[in-house]
């Protein structure tokens, strides 16, 4: 098993749920991405999502949006993300997920990401516009290189769609809560639950919900049923407000601690 299987077991015997963190690699400075991967290890953030700067992206919201482009303006690429994940490895075992469109990895060569992932000490991949019957020859080298391929449901999935996505992703299954793109919302949709659940008769992986959660009641009210939650949007928002502050880092962690609080159950 990788990090990524390793937590979630170890969160499962635990009977704990998992806290997913996204931050745009590079945003503000790729050295910056360094110090909160580390410091997200020790908030308690079970996985961290990595996203890949892409130019033309369909379903980052602005937010999202904003921190990709500050990241190309500082010319990062993901032979840099790669990097920045190789400096941070040695010392921080946070499992790592890199949430990218397939260009930036068709531009880096397709046949050789798996083992230059690895190399790294990348855990996993969500390629999100990748589908999966055109994957299927990615996936395996994934998997031989011991990586976990992640894939995105919709409430718009169709059940036969649902079933292939379900059984094709490992590590776990991502259900987006929610049409439309990225971002923060006031509440949770209610059919949230019953799709989790029916996601659940497809596959024994973990099901992550995210997309618009963004407070620690909202994580709370998605843990209740789901296996992990995911916080994208308002955490790249507090490191956009704290640009050019000494305290970004800090800063960030901290609302980081507050999001994962109601899934700390005893756990340090």
């Amino acid at each position: 098993m990788n990090r990524i299987e390793t937590r979630f077991e170890k969160l499962r015997a635990e009977g704990q749920k998992g806290f997913v963190a996204y931050v745009t690699a590079g945003d503000p400075t790729l050295e910056t991405t360094v110090e909160l991967a580390r410091a997200f290890d020790e908030a308690g953030v079970d996985v961290l999502e990595l996203g890949v700067p892409f130019s033309d992206p369909l379903a980052d919201g602005v937010v999202n949006q904003r921190a990709a482009e500050r990241a190309l303006k500082n010319g990062v690429s993901l032979a840099d993300v790669l990097e920045a994940v190789r400096s941070f490895r040695s010392s921080c075992e946070i499992p790592i997920v890199l949430f990218t469109y397939v260009n930036p990895v068709m531009r880096f060569r397709l046949e050789k990401f798996p083992s230059a992932a690895r190399a790294v000490g990348v855990d996993g991949i969500l390629a999100l516009d990748y589908p999966p019957e055109e994957a299927q020859a990615f996936r395996k080298a994934l998997i031989e290189q011991g990586l976990c391929m992640v894939h995105l449901i919709a409430p718009t999935t169709t059940d036969e769609r649902m079933r292939l996505l379900a059984e094709s992703s490992t590590g776990f299954v991502y259900y987006v809560s929610r049409t439309g793109v990225t971002g923060m919302r006031d509440s949770v949709e209610a059919s949230v639950r019953p799709m989790v659940e029916h996601i659940k008769s497809y596959s024994d992986e973990p099901v992550a919900v995210g997309f618009g959660i963004s407070t620690p009641e909202q994580v709370a009210d998605v843990a209740r049923y789901a296996d992990a939650v995911v916080v994208g949007s308002a955490i790249v928002r507090r490191i956009e407000e704290h640009i050019g502050r000494d305290d970004l880092v800090e800063a960030v962690t901290g609302f980081v601690r507050e999001l994962t609080a109601p899934l700390k159950g005893g756990r340090e």
